[in-house]
């Protein structure tokens, strides 16, 4: 008799498990899906990778992952572990102790003309955690700010206005006093300013 009553009881667990799968998957798989995709299509960046496009509007860049610069007119990125690979993000988990880290240091330094005693923002020498930031220090932006200037022909208040305009991806992290550039909307806005 208990044994019925078991079996009895496993079948109508069972049926109704049944009944309820169809729904469970519509919901779980079709539903949740929809309004995962629809969310991330309202919000901004979530879903279209904050991609930056020329008035050509071919693709030139994200404004969310860092990209190197090397021509004089350009404000440069922070160093890269990964050489800007978005695929392959990460640190280069060297020791600031190390010997390879000082040489790296050094030879980022030399890219620099650095006059006796000036000292290059910390954020122009030393990568990332991500090795992707797209962002350099206003510090950073300023410390380049007469090398690009010479190479553009422009004046510095010209190159330090586009610096501190808040359209050309300049944020400000309250916890940390600190305020960053974004360094593609940065040599966007300089490129705009000399059509």
């Amino acid at each position: 008799m208990k044994t019925m009553l078991t079996f009895r009881n496993f079948i109508r667990q069972s049926a109704a498990s049944l009944r309820i799968l169809p729904f469970t998957v519509v919901i779980c798989s079709g539903l949740y899906t929809v309004i995962v995709l629809l969310a991330a299509q309202v919000v901004p960046y979530s879903a279209t990778g904050s991609l930056l496009c020329s008035e050509k509007g071919e693709v030139i860049g994200s404004e969310l992952i860092g990209q190197q610069f090397t021509r004089p007119e350009y404000f440069w990125s922070r160093p890269s572990a990964v050489s800007w690979n978005a695929a392959g993000a990460g640190g280069s988990n060297l020791s600031p102790a190390s010997l390879a880290m000082r040489q790296r240091s050094e030879n980022l330094l030399g890219a620099f003309a650095l006059k006796k005693g000036e000292k290059a923002p910390a954020d122009l020498v030393s990568a990332s955690g991500s090795g992707l930031d797209p962002h350099i220090s206003i510090a950073s932006a300023r410390f380049q700010a007469s090398r690009v200037a010479l190479a553009r022909g422009l004046s510095i208040d010209q190159v330090m206005r586009v610096i501190n305009d808040p359209a050309c991806g300049k944020i400000t992290i309250a916890l940390l006093n600190e305020s960053l550039v974004n360094v593609l909307q940065l040599n966007r806005s300089l490129d705009r300013l000399q059509k």
